[in-house]
């Protein structure tokens, strides 16, 4: 009888109280709602981490309609940050929580620094909260959000400034729709993140040809989906080779395999998101790939295999 491999994770190693994920595979923010959703069709208690939708600090009610389009491997999404906000996320989603095993993150969004900085105090203290990630790089929102993502030194404030107003480990999401990844990462981690997520959707757009028109009501939205994978994966790879914290891979991961490669590369754990849409239970099966993996080669922790591609390069 084989041993059953060790697939804990530890996202944040430099944090006073770290944060250990039972495995590494998490789900991303946006995708199911405030993680009680995805609950009704698979048993989220089994993943290593939920990442809830994107929190602001009031109501939004998101962008025009159509919000969806999909394209050759990939899908258009320009929901807009649409949430109930901070306030409602406490009182309404927190105590659920409490009563969970799988850590909840929640994906903090804002137009400004000080947006930023309220929705962090509010969430200091409360109950079934395990960390927070800082979206700095929404492509499909008018102001604030990506511009923060785009600019080392905008990067490093609004890490830094939220930093200081939470005892929370602080993820910060990345993203691809910049020149050098590496720069805003460095940045980022000199300002005290604990580690970071990437990537971010791909701006783009599509248009229809029958009306003459942008098939999306707000014209442009974030690519996502298999299309993206090898971009983000080389934008983890690259990543990788000059920070030190955790960072966790996401874009177009849709099976084991493509799990491993992003930890191969460099990332500690993964999150799945558009793959959710055409198969909710596929976390879970992803999770079992990777543990089979592990059984098949000898492995006996995943963290042995985190960034072993990048030996010798």
């Amino acid at each position: 009888m084989r041993n059953t491999p060790d697939l804990r994770v530890q996202l944040a190693p430099r944090h006073p109280e770290g944060l250990i994920l039972a495995n590494p595979v998490m789900i991303a923010s946006g995708i199911a709602g405030y993680g009680s959703e995805y609950g009704e069709v698979a048993d989220i208690q089994k993943l290593g981490a939920v990442v809830c939708k994107g929190t602001t600090l009031a109501a939004r009610d998101g962008n025009a309609q159509p919000r969806l389009v999909e394209t050759p491997a990939g899908l258009l999404n320009s929901v807009g940050l649409e949430n109930i906000g901070v306030d409602a996320l406490i009182s309404e989603k927190a105590p659920g929580w409490t009563n969970w095993q799988v850590p909840v993150i929640v994906n903090v969004a804002g137009g400004t620094i000080d947006d930023y900085v309220a929705v962090a105090r509010r969430l200091e203290g409360v109950a079934g909260i395990s960390g927070i990630e800082l979206n700095i790089s929404c492509p499909n929102v008018s102001a604030g959000g990506m511009e923060f993502g785009v600019d080392p030194a905008l990067a490093a404030r609004v890490t830094s400034a939220v930093k200081s107003v939470t005892s929370l480990p602080l993820i910060v999401k990345l993203s691809p729709n910049v020149t050098d990844i590496k720069e805003i990462a460095l940045a980022v981690e000199g300002a005290g993140a604990d580690a970071m997520s990437l990537v971010n959707t791909l701006k783009g757009m599509a248009i229809d040809i029958r009306h003459r028109k942008p098939c999306l009501g707000n014209t442009v939205g974030g690519l996502s989906g298999p299309a993206i994978k090898p971009v983000a994966l080389y934008l983890v790879y690259e990543t990788a080779r000059v920070v030190s914290v955790p960072l966790i891979g996401c874009g177009g991961i849709a099976c084991a395999e493509d799990a491993l490669e992003f930890i191969m590369a460099g990332a500690t754990a993964v999150q799945i998101g558009t793959a959710n849409l055409t198969d909710p239970h596929i976390c879970l099966t992803m999770l079992e790939g990777i543990e089979r993996f592990m059984l098949d080669n000898g492995v006996e922790k995943v963290t042995e295999l985190i960034g072993v591609a990048r030996h010798g390069s």
